[in-house]
């Protein structure tokens, strides 16, 4: 027997007397995702699902803006997943990398659902910026809430919130209906009528349980973080006479100008050193990032707006196995920035010269003028009567 072994080890190279351990079957890892205990993100496992398509079979690119389409897909690359790329000041949705999954009914937001709760908590004053929880051995505030992904501060907040508020604030955001304008094929997600059953509002606050987002719902909600407030109606033209009679709609006004500063140093923070750090570079963006497993499928989300120049909110979203993650999807939009900026494409782009006030500066010129010319008159009336009175004094020898 120990021949064999000695055998076995020799061909194999493990050393003498050492047994080869069997690893788990495949069915085993596919149900055993672990949730971490420390406050970060679910971490990644196996997933059950066979392989995927490539993400961009299928997709139209009439209508797309190609150079931020080719920048999207070559910073995918051969990730499954989607990437969605929206201008924040106007609501126009720019390219759609993976058509076919952007417009489905949603996924399950995972962490990406805690900016809502942030916004809803500080909204309804169940926090300040500046409140602190404990947190292990130490207390945090909503900015490291933000940066770290930290369930428990978020369930907590979704528990003191209730879930009637959590609903109504949810819906205000875009939550169970379309965010775009005649975009065929969309999906309208889902909000539930009621707690979820695994966990409560406390789940559904820092999970998004039993919650379908789908990505352009939060890149709308994002876009109205980017831009202070105003929620637009997404809109996809896709010829050129749609183009051209391109208008915004806004869909309505979040009148929470207070909340929105108070979260994004938390968006900041995610980038510069938290969950979503593996996007950051030169030029400043805020994100959030999401990670979670939903019927054996891994999903990762990262939403994002640079904040200088023209602001545009990048939306990637990964399905599949264990590299299906909110850093890894961070990593994916940080590139396209990246590039984007490289081409100059993220330079604040001129006002147009049909939307610029008129210029009234011949008017004001003309009637300058005219007051000149009422003063020169009423300066040579004055001299011809001095003249005229003096040629009387010479005349009559009168004192004048």
């Amino acid at each position: 027997m120990q021949v064999w072994i000695l055998t076995f080890s020799i061909a194999f190279g493990f050393p003498a007397g050492v047994t080869a351990k069997r690893r788990p079957s495949s069915a085993r890892w596919a149900g055993a995702c672990v949730t971490s205990r420390s406050p970060r993100e679910v971490r990644g496992c196996p997933s059950a699902e066979p392989a995927y398509a490539n993400s961009v079979d299928g997709d139209s690119v009439t209508g797309e803006d190609l150079t931020v389409r080719r920048i999207t897909v070559q910073a995918l690359g051969t990730n499954y997943g989607s990437v969605l790329v929206v201008d924040s000041s106007t609501g126009r949705v720019l390219s759609i990398v993976n058509q076919r999954l952007a417009l489905s009914e949603g996924f399950q937001p995972c962490s990406t659902f805690k900016l809502s709760i942030a916004l809803a908590a500080l909204s309804e004053k169940v926090i300040a910026p500046s409140d602190t929880v404990p947190a292990g051995r130490t207390n945090i505030d909503l900015t490291d809430a933000l940066a770290r992904s930290n369930n428990h501060f978020f369930e907590n907040l979704g528990c003191e919130l209730g879930f009637e508020r959590v609903s109504y604030y949810a819906h205000q955001f875009g939550y169970g209906e379309k965010a775009g304008l005649n975009i065929v094929g969309e999906g309208t997600g889902h909000f539930p009528p009621a707690p979820p059953s695994n966990g409560g509002v406390g789940r559904l606050s820092s999970f998004g349980e039993e919650i379908a987002q789908t990505p352009f719902q939060f890149a709308a909600l994002l876009g109205a973080i980017a831009n202070g407030g105003t929620l637009y109606c997404l809109q996809y033209p896709r010829n050129a006479q749609e183009d051209a009679a391109f208008t915004p709609k806004v869909k309505r006004k979040l009148s929470m100008k207070q909340p929105i500063s108070a979260i994004i140093p938390g968006l900041r923070e995610a980038v510069e050193w938290g969950t979503a750090r593996g996007s950051r570079q030169a030029e400043p963006i805020a994100g959030k990032t999401g990670t979670c497993s939903s019927k054996r499928t891994h999903l990762g989300w990262f939403g994002a707006f640079n904040c200088v120049g023209r602001k545009l909110v990048v939306v990637v979203l990964l399905m599949g196995g264990r590299q299906a993650t909110g850093p890894r999807a961070a990593r994916i939009a940080g590139e396209i920035y990246r590039q984007l900026s490289e081409e100059n494409y993220l330079i604040e782009l001129p006002v147009p010269p049909s939307s610029a006030p008129p210029v009234r500066r011949p008017a004001r010129s003309g009637s300058f003028l005219a007051k000149v010319l009422i003063l020169l008159s009423s300066f040579a009336i004055l001299f011809l009567i001095r003249q005229k009175l003096k040629e009387r004094k010479r005349r009559t020898g009168l004192q004048f």
